[in-house]
């Protein structure tokens, strides 16, 4: 064999060794990156489900202070893109561990003794009529819907009133709404209203709003006026009104809260739809205030212009 045929010979084997080379890497390139995929794919399992078990804790704990739960539709019921369905499973509150009851060392002995004394009696238990079924205890009552209803708006009357030792602007009213004493009620009226004609006046007082104090003195309430920038108009009940007589608007049931809670900003979200209407009668949306069997409450010349 020649020189040239040897070396063509030798490169032949060569690039077969190389081309085999290359195939033992490719397969264990693969092998290795098939082994890593299980690898993560198995990581990604053990941390979906601890994901999962964590969200069900979190769920769980809501749920067991009042928080409402809104579910939320599957990525493959997105992606289907026709209508969802959402099924809403009740969450179970995490379990409480059972407190161990102490009971008296004589409580063996007595033990022994009701086992001695003969059985008694069953009495029959008297079944109840349908239609009274007692509710289940710990039931959360659904909470009323934020509008008007929630306000707890009295007719009252302006006993004493005298002006803010520290504000020029405010009026400090002491007014009676039906109750055992009378409020105290700082009001923002001394550059619309006389102080002659605060004095007895019937109002309409707004007595659920958390007590604030205003420059320094606290004020638990608050008197309902119709008013714009340049005027403010104290709103009037209708005539035979007392003092206690509740404000109800015509549409809304009156289940006010004892105190609204600023955090949920009830009033907040109700204001902008206090108004008078064009009859000046006193308005939250479409329905009136009214004092049953009385009448209305209104301005005295203030139309379509804000309640507060």
């Amino acid at each position: 064999m020649s020189d040239l045929e040897r070396i063509l010979a030798n490169n032949k084997a060569a690039e077969e060794l190389l081309a085999s080379l290359k195939e033992e890497l490719k397969t264990i390139r693969n092998e290795q990156v098939q082994q890593k995929i299980v690898q993560l794919q198995a990581e990604n399992e053990t941390l979906r489900k601890q994901v999962d078990s964590c969200l069900k804790k979190l769920v769980a704990l809501e749920v067991a202070h009042g928080k409402v739960q809104i579910p939320v539709p599957t990525p493959d019921e997105v992606r289907a893109g026709g209508p969802v369905t959402v099924k809403i499973e009740p969450v179970a509150p995490p379990p409480v561990a059972p407190v161990a009851k102490t009971e008296p060392a004589a409580q063996p002995a007595k033990a022994q003794q009701n086992e001695n004394k003969p059985p008694k009696e069953k009495k029959p238990k008297k079944e109840k009529p349908a239609g009274e079924a007692k509710p289940a205890a710990g039931a959360p009552s659904e909470e009323p819907p934020i509008d008007v209803g929630r306000l707890d708006m009295r007719v009252g009357r302006i006993v004493e009133v005298s002006r803010h030792p520290d504000a020029d602007s405010l009026y400090v009213e002491k007014i009676d709404c039906g109750e055992p004493n009378p409020r105290t009620v700082i009001s923002g009226l001394v550059k619309f209203v006389p102080i002659e004609q605060m004095q007895n006046r019937m109002v309409v007082a707004l007595c659920n709003l958390k007590p604030a104090k205003m420059r320094g003195i606290l004020s638990e309430a608050m008197v309902m006026c119709a008013s714009t920038p340049d005027k403010v108009e104290i709103l009037a009940p209708p005539e035979g009104s007392v003092p206690g007589d509740l404000v109800h608007v015509e549409g809304y049931p009156r289940v006010p809260d004892a105190v609204m809670n600023p955090k949920k900003k009830i009033f907040e979200t109700v204001a902008p739809d206090l108004k008078t209407n064009g009859e000046l009668v006193a308005c939250y949306k479409d329905g009136t205030f009214v004092v049953p069997g009385k009448g209305p409450v209104k301005a005295q010349t203030l139309k379509n212009v804000q309640v507060k």
